[in-house]
């Protein structure tokens, strides 16, 4: 491995985590949904519903992010989605209608958001192929603080600037930070996998992986971890309010134990993914998943016991969404990674409103738990199906262990 390689790749992980924290801001959304309420003159879950569509553009957005790679460099797509995500803020601070809340909140932030996520994430993960774990929860896990760190930053610009100038200066900070990071990236040299005597692989491309079985076992699994995680933290607080009976404010603890929790879990199953097989990763995330669901439905909860099983199912969520791309990799191949991936990740967005539906419509957030943890059961015997079948092993042609920069990579080592 060359100095300058090394250089690219270096450069390309600092540049993902920094554009990773700024396209995490997202996740602060609630922090307005009071005072646009106020403004729109309409209420809260009517505005919050908003955040539910930004989900499901940002799961969208991702699921394409890897045919816009086939004809521009990441470097190009992450700028332009930090200028897409500047500008889908600063309309937003002119919306003064649901419609056009939705618009531009839920699907132009969304979508600019989804573009950049999945496309840095995986071609950070590319560069490293030896450590696709640890460098997965680098990434992931700046994408969780960064809806930490702009919770500060955001509450700060309410309190001085009012709603409208808040957002125009976080969608400012976001997209010069991307920008930045965007900079700093260069496209990860194409993989050549090292093979034995006795088998060869390959990678999958999308339609080919769409025909496994296992493809789709992967996608279920998927859907159950995000619709338990985003549900279970979008309604924490009214959980332990009206079913647990906390007082308000020891409720609103939740909010930090399921931060904790989440980025404990992105690091701790991150770093295990890469030091034991990733699928019995997956089982330990599926495991404390199903111990803290069972526990919302079945055990007397005090306070204690609530923060336990809200911890559980957080930590799970964290460490899977860390640990999932890696792992599709796995299983179909580095190099097409983004498209794989990306079909598989729209169970992110399907998953982020699924619960909120069936909650409105069966009856609150009881009947949403019992679906959860249907799945959660059907998705531990798919586990077991999953792990006996191969990674990635088909018919083909030996290749060399060597990586391979394609004409993109030699263009921009050259530039660099």
């Amino acid at each position: 491995m060359t100095a300058t390689h090394n250089t690219l790749r270096y450069r390309t992980l600092v540049g993902t985590i920094i554009t990773q924290f700024a396209l995490g801001s997202v996740y602060t959304w609630s922090l307005f949904n009071a005072q646009l309420s106020t403004r729109l003159g309409e209420p809260v879950s009517k505005v919050a519903f908003a955040f539910g569509l930004l989900s499901l553009a940002l799961a969208l957005a991702s699921s394409l992010a890897g045919k816009l790679q086939e004809h521009f460099s990441v470097r190009q797509i992450a700028a332009s989605a930090g200028v897409l995500l500047g500008v889908g803020f600063f309309l937003t601070s002119q919306a003064h209608n649901l419609i056009a809340l939705y618009l531009f909140a839920g699907v132009m932030v969304g979508f600019a958001d989804g573009t950049g996520y999945l496309l840095t994430l995986s071609n950070c993960v590319k560069w490293f192929p030896e450590r696709k774990g640890l460098i997965s929860a680098f990434a992931i896990g700046a994408y969780g603080l960064g809806s930490l760190g702009f919770k500060y930053i955001n509450l700060m610009l309410l309190s001085r600037f009012g709603l409208e100038h808040a957002f125009q200066f976080w969608g400012a900070i976001a997209m010069c930070m991307i920008i930045v990071g965007a900079y700093l990236m260069s496209d990860a040299p194409r993989q050549e996998n090292a093979v034995s005597r006795a088998s060869s692989t390959r990678d999958f491309t999308l339609a080919e992986a769409m025909r496994q079985p296992h493809y789709w076992m992967l996608a279920v699994m998927f859907l159950t971890f995000c619709m338990g995680g985003l549900y279970v933290i979008g309604v924490a607080k009214d959980v332990g309010e009206s079913y647990v009976r906390l007082p308000a404010a020891l409720a609103a603890n939740a909010v930090a134990v399921i931060a904790v929790a989440n980025l404990g879990g992105r690091l701790v199953l991150g770093v295990l993914s890469d030091r034991m097989p990733r699928i019995w990763v997956i089982a330990i995330a599926q495991v404390a998943a199903l111990f803290g669901m069972l526990m919302l439905l079945f055990v007397a909860l005090d306070s204690t016991t609530f923060f336990i099983a809200i911890a559980c199912i957080a930590f799970s969520f964290g460490g899977a969404i860390t640990v999932y791309p890696s792992l599709v990799s796995d299983f179909f191949g580095l190099n097409n990674l983004t498209k794989n991936y990306g079909v598989i990740y729209l169970g992110f967005g399907v998953g982020s409103i699924i619960g909120s539906v069936v909650a409105s419509l069966f009856g609150g957030f009881i009947a949403a738990f019992h679906l959860i943890l249907v799945l959660q059961v059907v998705s531990l015997l798919l586990m077991l199906v999953v792990r006996r079948l191969p990674m990635a092993v088909v018919a083909a042609p030996v290749m060399s262990a060597k990586p391979r920069l394609h004409a993109r990579g030699l263009r921009e080592l050259r530039a660099n």
